[in-house]
């Protein structure tokens, strides 16, 4: 997923690493900043059970790459007239969760994206997805991607 944002890569950096960052908008919510290479623990929720995560590479402000669970997550940043290109590759093992995995970080951008623009808004993340129309994005993604087609934005 590829996102152009209205901010530097200097605004955006700390979005991707800083716990209290990554809590109004990711549903990765590290116990540590996200800053060097390391073990850390990562939960969407207070309630939910921590999951093993590991920063692999840390470049700052261009590239992170960390573990949440068995599945990784590299997130790059490039510069742009304006402001700067967001890139998130997540790569996971099972095809069909595809549609589950695009549609849940396209909701958790656009909150990102809000929250960059300075409005206090909710994360959505876990059963409020569906408030926001998770399962048709689910659908849509799927549908798209299950023939090698483009993400939807």
């Amino acid at each position: 997923m590829t996102r152009e944002l209205r901010h530097p890569v200097e605004r955006v950096w700390p979005m991707l690493t800083e716990p209290g960052q990554l809590g109004r908008w990711s549903p990765v919510v590290p116990d540590r900043a996200l800053t060097s290479v390391g073990p850390a623990i990562a939960r969407e929720t207070a309630e939910q059970a921590a999951v093993d995560a590991e920063v692999l590479v840390c470049d700052p402000p261009r590239e992170l790459v960390h573990r949440w669970g068995a599945q990784l997550l590299r997130w790059s940043l490039l510069p742009a007239p304006g402001g700067c290109r967001l890139t998130l590759e997540h790569t996971f093992d099972r095809r069909a969760e595809v549609g589950m995995y695009g549609a849940g970080w396209h909701l958790c951008l656009a909150v990102l994206v809000t929250v960059l623009d300075g409005h206090a808004v909710e994360r959505v993340v876990g059963a409020r997805a569906s408030d926001h129309g998770w399962e048709g994005l689910r659908d849509r993604y799927d549908a798209r991607l299950a023939d090698g087609g483009a993400p939807l934005g």
